[in-house]
């Protein structure tokens, strides 16, 4: 069975299925559709929760079997929770699901967190098994033209009223990241209630966010103070911002960066590559730092850094996100690593 996000509520008040394949590159909706399954396993007794993580070759798929086969102590209901990053179990994994799938306890519920599935993935044997016996929901970004209706769906749904032009241009500032547009609308709840907010009132907040926040990071490494940089990248740590916003906005920088240094090598104006990319005046002097920094051959290198960090974050590859995220901001700000 598959099923999109805004279906879910409905499906279950009819009950659970034994396995749910959450999928995609999304955060935001995957962590709310996971704590809404949670919510509804525990409603249904299912005070026991096992995590695994398939990650990488060393995974043993037997535990994954010995866990659906074992006797529940505490609860009648229990719910396992399989990270698969990759989205690919492999020959063993694939043969361990299809076979957990074929004959699912009746008092477990088996919520599995994949990477991005393309379409291969999701017409394998395992994938078929797993949407015949339980649900499969994809996730991804929403298009720049879907942004602003559901941001201002967010805000009526936390008793924020904000007209259109409004909610328009909170979804430019986070530029299509829901867990960056879902944080900005709490802080609004936290600053000023539930009521009408008008389009200065948002401005201002947008503008004036956090203590430490993912474009200070980012305009900071591109103006050059490394030490500062390196002090909120802390503090962003500190006040429990996921790692997929910070890379998500180093990384945004970056491509808008490489790109602007691609044409500047071409020889178009510097006016007119920053109108092309839009960007604002009050930001010109700080992209305009970092492009005099950094040739586009050194931008090209540090894009490909980002997009391995990104991976990294993701728990696509190994490595510290923090250590990595620390050395992609010293390098934009211009420091060079031994």
């Amino acid at each position: 069975m598959r099923l999109r996000a805004e279906q879910l509520q409905g499906h279950l008040q009819q009950g659970l299925k034994p396995i749910y394949l959450l999928s995609g590159d999304e955060p935001l909706q995957m962590m709310e559709t996971g704590d809404t399954i949670r919510r509804a396993a525990r409603q249904q007794g299912a005070a026991e929760r096992e995590v695994l993580h398939a990650e990488g070759s060393g995974f043993d798929w037997n535990s994954l079997l010995g866990a659906a086969n074992s006797l529940s102590l505490f609860a009648e209901q229990r719910l396992i929770e399989l990270h698969l990053p990759s989205g690919k179990p492999g020959r063993e994994g694939s043969k361990a699901l299809c076979e957990y799938a074929a004959r699912p306890p009746e008092d477990t519920v088996l919520m599995i967190r994949s990477g991005k599935l393309d379409k291969t993935a999701l017409n394998s044997k395992w994938a078929k098994a797993l949407d015949s016996a339980g649900v499969i929901m994809q996730f991804w970004p929403l298009k720049p033209n879907e942004l602003g209706g559901w941001v201002q769906r967010r805000l009526q749904a936390v008793g924020i009223k904000a007209n259109a032009e409004a909610a328009k241009l909170l979804a430019e500032r986070v530029e299509g990241n829901m867990l960056a547009a879902a944080q900005e609308v709490d802080k609004l709840l936290l600053l000023h209630g539930p009521g009408e907010l008008g389009l200065a009132q948002i401005e201002e907040a947008v503008a004036n966010s956090a203590r430490y926040n993912v474009f200070e990071l980012a305009d900071t490494a591109l103006l050059g103070d490394a030490a500062r940089a390196s002090r909120i990248l802390d503090g962003l740590y500190a006040e429990g911002v996921e790692p997929v916003i910070i890379i998500w906005a180093l990384q945004r920088e970056v491509r808008s960066l490489c790109l602007m240094a691609e044409q500047l090598a071409q020889g178009q104006p510097i006016g007119q590559v920053m109108a092309a990319q839009r960007v604002w005046d009050n930001r010109k002097p700080t992209v305009s730092a970092g492009l005099q920094r950094h040739r586009a051959r050194t931008w090209q290198s540090l894009l490909r850094m980002a997009g391995r960090i990104e991976r990294i974050v993701k728990g696509a590859e190994p490595g510290n996100p923090r250590d990595e995220l620390r050395q992609l901001a010293l390098l934009i700000a211009g420091v060079r690593l031994v």
